[in-house]
């Protein structure tokens, strides 16, 4: 199942099991996070709801900082974590063309899973597009082949590009996360007064 589960304990058809109590806790939690709600997550990109970039921060944060202690204890070995393969071309467009998504659908594919379950129906509209986004990427695939791996860099972190010890990244992108948080709290707070103002 992972790295923190030795072989021989759980194995075979169990990691299916555990994978389905994962997604559901996962599913609960952006539930919980105001995740399924359009609004909320369009909310970061028209300055009113921060509440996207909060969860995610803390949510990288938590992680980071627990895989490096695992790491530094021995409860977790670093280097068995799959990393995927930087493409940087392709994925930065990509990245822009999930953000248009993000904007225009207010959703992104995990959310609208979770929006879906609670019923709404922009979400079934939101993921019939992303379906037939995916047809129509398996039918064009040959024409930009070249082009989807260009720019390949290997299975690099970004401590590896920067040569920043793991300790000191995570600080320092700790320390960044605290500002925003900070920093968000008055430009929401302006952008709420200013839709406020208007619709009176």
């Amino acid at each position: 199942m992972g790295p923190l589960i030795p072989n021989g304990i759980i194995a075979g058809n169990w990691d299916f099991v555990i994978a389905l109590l994962i997604g559901i806790a996962f599913g609960f939690i952006l539930e919980s996070s105001g995740f399924s709600s359009s609004r909320n997550i369009v909310g970061v990109f028209y300055g009113y709801n921060f509440v996207v970039l909060r969860v995610f921060f803390t949510a990288v944060i938590v992680a980071m900082v627990g895989l490096i202690y695992f790491n530094h204890f021995g409860l977790l070995d670093l280097k068995h974590i799959f990393i995927l393969p930087t493409y940087v071309g392709p994925m930065i467009l990509g990245g822009v063309m999930m953000g248009v998504g993000f904007i225009m659908g207010g959703f992104c594919p995990g959310t609208s899973f979770t929006a879906i379950a609670i019923g709404k129906l922009d979400a079934v509209a939101y993921l019939a597009g992303i379906y037939l986004g995916i047809g129509a990427f398996q039918l064009t695939y040959p024409a930009f082949a070249k082009f989807f791996t260009s720019g390949f860099l290997g299975n690099v972190t970004l401590t590896d590009v920067t040569g920043i010890p793991a300790q000191w990244f995570a600080l320092v992108f700790t320390i960044v996360a605290l500002v925003a948080f900070w920093a968000v709290r008055f430009v929401e707070r302006r952008i709420r007064k200013k839709i406020t103002e208007y619709k009176f």
